[in-house]
């Protein structure tokens, strides 16, 4: 007879049932920040990094007419980077003047306003760009291959992570 072969039916089908569902479930529910950097010419992903609500990203590098570092802090807000820091060493074409300053370790300091959904970097050798992702350093140089990037924050689906 088949009783056994039934039975197994009868036992499968609740069982993918439940899994149908549970991805289904998934396939709609946002998941995490993932931090993308891809190149503006071709569209091409040369960094992505998950990242959560209240990580720092920052690019650091040197001005290239005052020769002098320079880091651009942002915290994810949602799928916003929110500029959060500015340090700076000297003043000089590009940086802010006029802004209200503080010294902290002979650096220049302040909390500029203002987030961004995109940010847009052209890496120089000179300047040798470096993108700082939570604890993560990468040197955006060789990474874009010294092509300008875009920088931003999508939401994946948990399907989306997994895959």
């Amino acid at each position: 007879m088949n009783r056994p072969e039934s039975a197994r039916a009868r036992l499968l089908v609740p069982v993918v049932l439940a899994l149908a569902v549970v991805l289904a479930a998934g396939v709609g529910l946002p998941a995490d920040r993932t931090l993308v950097v891809e190149r503006v010419d071709t569209g091409e992903r040369v960094i992505t990094q998950p990242v959560g609500n209240g990580t720092t990203v920052a690019l650091e590098y040197t001005h290239s007419v005052e020769k002098s570092r320079v880091y651009d802090g942002y915290t994810i807000r949602g799928e916003k980077l929110e500029m959060t820091r500015m340090e700076f060493e000297s003043y000089g074409w590009g940086l802010p003047a006029d802004a209200n300053v503080t010294r902290e370790d002979g650096r220049l300091v302040y909390d500029p306003d203002g987030s961004l959904a995109e940010l847009s970097v052209a890496p120089g050798e000179i300047a040798g760009h470096r993108l700082h992702v939570g604890d993560r350093t990468y040197d955006l140089v060789e990474r874009s291959e010294g092509n300008s990037v875009r920088i931003y924050v999508e939401r994946q689906s948990y399907l989306d992570t997994l895959l």
